[in-house]
């Protein structure tokens, strides 16, 4: 955590002395004369370092990383995805010495973090979502992320065995090719147990709303709903309204476990303090960074909450046999023959899209199953 003055200090000259600084005095800029032989790297997060979410997941990757020797860590929660990110950014370069930054939050990318990043090519930016593109974004610049509709699908086959009514319940926050990836492995996972499940999806149109994501709950319970999940940054109200109504719950991002203790069944959460430490590990060693990074389960870039008191036997060794098989081979969760909610054949039979396949990032459509609409 950072300390008080520190915070005051950084926004006091974010709207005084900074451009002031980087612009008098270039060797500054870089912020290598701050580094005195060690690294300093630092988080930006969109939302509360304790949100039992999102900024949470990558709050405890910085966790990490301050464990490592000869590191230093800089960090700021609450910061909007504005023109503020950017005076957050040069602050950490020209105040703190930063030479390693990751703004994790999605919207940071453009044009705050390829804005910076042109003002300061000696400084590494690392952006948490598939962003970056060669040839076209700087070098110093990259992505990194995680192939976690793999812990969607388990979460799906927890669901699937918890179900009582063969109705369970998403709320996202906007319809992108990741938030569907998310929503369709969760089915696809309880209708490997139950093909006769289905789910209703309900979009809020925020990544952080909490009275929508309540009344979205509770509409899906009153629906029939008896097992809900999510992706926004922070589950703890879903989590939270959807326990309160009686419904087992899915965790996502981090362990929202403490919350509903009795009817958290599992989650799919983010290791990320296996990648940022081996970001971190290779700035120390004077390595190159990699501009595009993504992994699975396997690859240590996703985990899964452990499986609470209400996940039976049978689903547990099912939990784990598929868990398993996705930790020693290619897994692919989107196979077909597959049709989408509108009866369009989306994958053949025969095919399969594996965990890293192109097609993924630009899904567009819900699966045979879910009940709403991804327009």
């Amino acid at each position: 955590m950072i300390d008080r003055f520190s915070l005051n200090r950084r926004r006091f000259l974010q709207t005084t002395a900074t451009g002031l600084l980087a612009g008098a005095v270039p060797g500054l800029a870089s912020g290598r004369a701050f580094a005195a032989g060690g690294l300093t790297v630092g988080f930006v997060y969109v939302g509360p370092k304790d949100d039992y979410g999102y900024n949470q997941a990558h709050a405890e990757g910085a966790a990490a990383v301050k464990a490592l020797e000869g590191v230093t860590v800089v960090e700021e929660e609450n910061v909007p995805e504005t023109v503020d990110v950017q005076k957050t950014m040069e602050s950490m370069i020209n105040l703190d010495g930063a030479t390693l930054l990751f703004p994790t939050s999605f919207g940071y990318f453009d044009p705050h973090v390829l804005a910076v990043a042109a003002k300061y090519p000696d400084i590494q930016f690392r952006h948490c979502g598939g962003l970056w593109q060669a040839g076209k974004h700087p070098e110093n610049v990259g992505s990194y992320f995680g192939y976690i509709h793999q812990g969607q699908y388990l979460n799906g086959i927890a669901a699937g065995y918890a179900t009582k009514s063969k109705k369970i319940g998403f709320v996202a926050a906007k319809p992108i090719p990741q938030v569907l990836q998310n929503l369709n492995a969760f089915l696809l996972g309880a209708r490997s147990v139950d093909p006769a499940i289905t789910c209703q999806v309900i979009f809020t149109g925020e990544w952080s709303l909490a009275v929508k994501e309540a009344e979205a709950v509770n509409a899906l319970v009153d629906q029939g709903a008896d097992v809900i999940t999510c992706h926004v940054d922070s589950p703890k109200v879903v989590v939270q309204t959807a326990a309160g109504r009686g419904a087992f719950v899915c965790g996502y991002h981090a362990d929202q476990s403490p919350l509903a203790p009795d009817k958290y069944l599992t989650g799919a959460e983010w290791a990320w303090g296996n990648v940022y430490t081996d970001f971190v590990k290779k700035a120390l060693a004077g390595e190159k960074l990699g501009n595009f990074v993504r992994g699975g389960l396997k690859d240590g870039f996703v985990k899964m909450s452990p499986l609470g008191p209400a996940v039976s036997a049978e689903a547990r060794n099912r939990f784990e046999a598929t868990l398993a098989e996705i930790m020693k081979t290619k897994y692919s969760v989107f196979k077909g023959p597959l049709k989408d909610n509108k009866g369009n054949e989306v994958i053949t039979a025969g095919a399969a899209y594996p965990e890293d396949a192109i097609e993924l990032e630009s899904m567009d459509y819900l699966v045979e199953g879910v009940v709403g609409s991804a327009s």
